[in-house]
C-alpha cells in the first residue's frame, strides 16, 4: 500500500487488456493509491468485491490512466475513517445499484485497441461522435464501410465520418457500449456477438445474415 507520493504504473496498457490483470487487482490499486475524493468521483470507493463486479473493465482502465493523468494519489494527510469509509461505501453501493441495473451484464463484444486516444475526451451518452469506419463478416467480406466516401463540396477535402449520438439506440447496442470506452483519436478492432448487432433477423439490405458476429475497424474522430 502507498504510503504518499507517486507510485510507478505496475502494469502496461497491454497487461491490462487480458485476464492477467484482473478487475478485483485494478479496483485494488486505485483504493490502495487515490485520494478518496478521486475515488468517489470515478465510482471506484466501497467495497472491494462489490465494486470490481459491478464496473466495466474499460471503465477501471480509463480511471487508472485517469488517477496517473491528475496524480490525484493519496497522501498522510487523506483520513482514512474506517467508519467513514463503510457509510460511504454503503451510500455508493446503493447509487450504483439504483443507476446502473445492468452495471454487471457481460460485454457481447470485445475491443482490442490498434492506436491509442488522447485518453481524456471520452463520449458520454447523449454526445454527438464522428466515426471512421470499415464492418466485415466472418469470411472477411466487407459489408459497409466509409472510407472513401469523400467529403460534400464546401466542406474541405477529406472524408466523410459518421456522425450520430452515442448511447441513445441511434447505432447497434454494441457501437453504443464500446464508443463510450473510447478517447478521442482512438482506433479500436471491435468483434460484436449477434445479440448486439443485429441478431436474429440479419440486415438482408446489408447483406448481413442472421446471427451474425460481426467485426468493425473504428476510428473515433471527433466528440462533441
Amino acid at each position: 500500500m502507498a504510503t504518499g507520493g507517486e507510485p510507478s504504473p505496475p502494469w502496461t496498457d497491454e497487461q491490462m487488456q487480458k485476464d492477467d490483470v484482473s478487475k478485483k487487482d485494478l479496483v485494488s490499486f486505485l483504493q490502495e493509491n487515490g485520494k478518496k475524493k478521486f475515488l468517489k468521483e470515478h465510482k471506484v470507493f466501497g467495497k472491494l468485491a462489490s465494486i470490481a463486479k459491478g464496473s466495466k473493465k474499460d471503465h477501471l482502465i480509463a480511471t487508472y490512466h485517469k488517477l496517473f493523468e491528475t496524480k490525484a494519489f493519496k497522501t498522510g494527510d487523506d483520513d482514512d475513517d474506517e467508519e467513514e469509509v463503510a457509510a460511504v461505501a454503503a451510500k455508493v453501493a446503493e447509487v450504483t445499484v439504483k443507476e446502473t441495473p445492468t452495471a454487471a451484464e457481460e460485454a457481447h463484444y470485445t475491443k482490442q485497441v490498434t492506436k491509442k486516444g488522447d485518453g481524456k475526451t471520452i463520449p458520454r451518452k447523449g454526445d454527438t461522435v464522428g466515426c471512421m469506419y470499415t464492418g466485415t463478416l466472418a469470411d472477411g467480406t466487407v459489408f459497409d464501410t466509409n472510407i472513401g466516401k469523400k467529403k460534400k463540396k464546401g466542406k474541405g477535402g477529406g472524408h466523410e465520418p459518421l456522425k450520430f449520438r452515442v448511447g441513445v439506440g441511434k447505432v447497434i447496442r454494441g457501437w453504443d457500449e464500446a464508443l463510450m470506452t473510447m478517447s478521442l483519436g482512438e482506433k479500436a478492432k471491435l468483434v460484436i456477438q449477434p445479440d448486439w448487432a443485429y441478431g436474429k433477423k440479419g440486415l438482408p439490405d446489408n447483406k448481413i445474415p442472421p446471427n451474425a458476429t460481426l467485426t468493425f475497424e473504428v476510428e473515433l474522430v471527433s466528440v462533441e
